[in-house]
């Protein structure tokens, strides 16, 4: 690619706002910003906020939506069942997701545009709801506030499968990015909203258990500024939450996510003001979700009444053994009852589904490989079978109305198991406790490089090379190496290491400039769990410099 070129070519045809950002662009910005196509992956396109062709901008985006226009007017019916578009609370995300209904309009391709802000896993519903071929949705998910991205899922609501987007990507590539996409002066989505809300929420409610909550069950909730203020709140009011306190700070909607590093559930940072205000009303439980509300984080307070808040991991083991028993308990656990989790996911939900007879099974990192699960169950006949799914970096799903991690449902959930437990005179944290004491004291982490530019990307490599080709500095029993598809699993570049008593994983990022390292390893107790974790996560990370 001729970074020069491409940016003279910007320079030229692009609108006077965009023309003055190009001015003011130095060598170095005009290499890394024209240096390649924004990749569109399997999910999409994501990236930094800036003009250019590796970057998110209205080119970028009408570019993207006018291939996936192509690939739609060449899908039979798919032009008539339509697209729906959504968006979250970060920049640019209202214009970007106008900008993609207008293309979408341009193309005679029937269109829906939701009239505001509405969390990812709404939009998953809705694909299914209205009888959409395609769906669109405008956010980063959790990402710092300089990026936003742009996610495609296919008729069963859930991401588009990678022959879907080979198809698009042919399509985006013979895209001129200002002479090859249509416009309209007056494009008329259709207006969605109220109605496909009601739908949604109904049926997150028929996953509740209809658990009464105590009066005295109090509870903190940070939508972190995204999405999820409206829905999350309305979820909770409607299953029987009296004493629910929104962080102020954080309840409005806003893209600079004013008051924390980053607008990430994982960091406990994040929850700083949130558990201030705890600690002022002594609240059982606090959570929160992201942007887009697909992640959710839980904070609680551990035995020596400190908040403490849970990994994913940890949150997803005890939403397991819970949804498990409960069924079990109500005689509705099926035949072939199934816990669908990533390669990444910890190992602590085998013993669990053991014993209550349930089949677990290990799909790629990204939901939308346990949404081929669903799917793939759906087909067969036994989509009941699906009790749960969720990945350690803190996304959850039960029921199959969407085909995408859901905060909204997992926030009903762990409210009504933190609120069971407080009856029985327990916190989340002691019936954590009494999980390790009968399945194992199970202990994961995750440590991530961010390596961005076009050094990144080749430093990303070699550490990748580094692992496959190299002598480890402990002693490994087994790897999976999972380029070339392993056990049924597409090929991925990750790399899956068994060790005494643990396993580690190293995988590049799908959609950040980063490298994941993820650790997991089981202890006799709390402390010889922590100490084994630490100690083959130094090992690691100082052979991966």
């Amino acid at each position: 690619m001729d970074s020069k070129k491409e940016y003279l070519k910007w320079l030229e045809k692009s609108d006077e706002a965009t023309k003055k950002e190009l001015s003011a662009m130095t060598e170095d910005d005009i290499k890394e910003n024209f240096f390649r196509d924004l990749e569109f992956g399997t999910g999409g396109l994501r990236g930094i906020m800036a003009a250019g062709i590796n970057r998110m901008n209205i080119y970028t985006v009408r570019k993207a939506t006018q291939g996936l226009a192509m690939e739609v007017l060449d899908s039979g019916d798919a032009k008539d069942k339509g697209v729906v578009v959504a968006y979250d609370s970060r920049n640019n995300s209202a214009l970007f997701a106008k900008e993609a209904a207008n293309v979408l309009c341009a193309n005679g391709i029937k269109t829906y545009l939701f009239d505001s802000l509405r969390p990812t896993p709404e939009l998953s519903f809705a694909v299914r709801y209205l009888g959409c071929a395609r769906g669109i949705v405008i956010t980063a998910s959790h990402n710092p506030k300089e990026y936003n991205g742009y996610k495609v899922y296919g008729e069963d609501g859930g991401q588009i499968p990678p022959e879907t987007a080979d198809k698009i990507i042919k399509y985006i590539s013979e895209v001129d990015v200002f002479d090859g996409v249509k416009l309209c002066d007056d494009a008329q989505p259709i207006i969605v909203g109220k109605e496909v809300d009601d739908a949604f929420i109904a049926a997150i409610k028929e996953q509740s258990y209809n658990i009464s909550i105590p009066d005295d069950f109090k509870m903190i909730y940070t939508p972190i500024h995204g999405s999820g203020n409206i829905p999350v709140r309305r979820i909770l009011e409607e299953i029987g939450v009296k004493n629910l306190f929104v962080v102020p700070e954080q309840e409005k909607p806003d893209g600079n996510f004013p008051s924390v590093v980053s607008p990430n559930p994982e960091n406990a940072e994040a929850f700083t003001i949130a558990v201030k205000y705890a600690k002022e009303q002594g609240a059982d439980l606090i959570i929160g979700t992201d942007p887009d509300s697909d992640r959710i984080g839980v904070v609680v307070k551990d035995s020596k009444g400190e908040y403490v808040v849970f990994t994913g991991n940890q949150t997803g083991a005890l939403l397991c053994e819970y949804i498990l028993r409960k069924a079990k308990e109500a005689g509705t656990l099926p035949e072939k009852a199934t816990v669908v989790k990533t390669i990444v996911t910890t190992e602590m939900v085998k013993p669990i589904c053991d014993a209550y007879g349930a089949t677990l099974v290990d799909v790629l990192t990204g939901f939308k490989f346990i949404g081929e699960k669903i799917m793939e169950y759906e087909l067969e006949g036994d989509k009941e079978r699906y009790m749960l799914g969720f990945e350690e970096s803190y996304g959850y799903l039960k029921g199959t109305y969407a085909r995408d991690k859901d905060a909204v449902v997992a926030a009903m959930l762990i409210t009504e198991m933190a609120a069971d437990y407080k009856k029985s005179g327990k916190t989340l944290y002691d019936a954590l406790m009494d999980l390790y004491k009968e399945y194992g004291f199970f202990r994961e982490s995750l440590e991530t490089k961010t390596l961005t530019g076009i050094e990144g990307m080749e430093m990303i490599k070699k550490i990748m090379k580094k692992f496959r080709e190299n002598e480890l500095p402990v002693p490994v029993e087994r790897l999976i190496d999972y380029k070339d598809g392993v056990d049924g699993l597409p090929p991925s570049d990750v790399l899956k290491f068994f060790i005494k008593d643990g396993w580690f994983a190293v995988r590049p990022s799908g959609t950040e400039p980063k490298i994941k390292f993820y650790f997991g390893v089981k202890g006799t107790s709390v402390s010889d769990a922590e100490e084994k974790l630490s100690d083959i996560q130094n090992k690691i990370m100082n052979f991966a410099e």
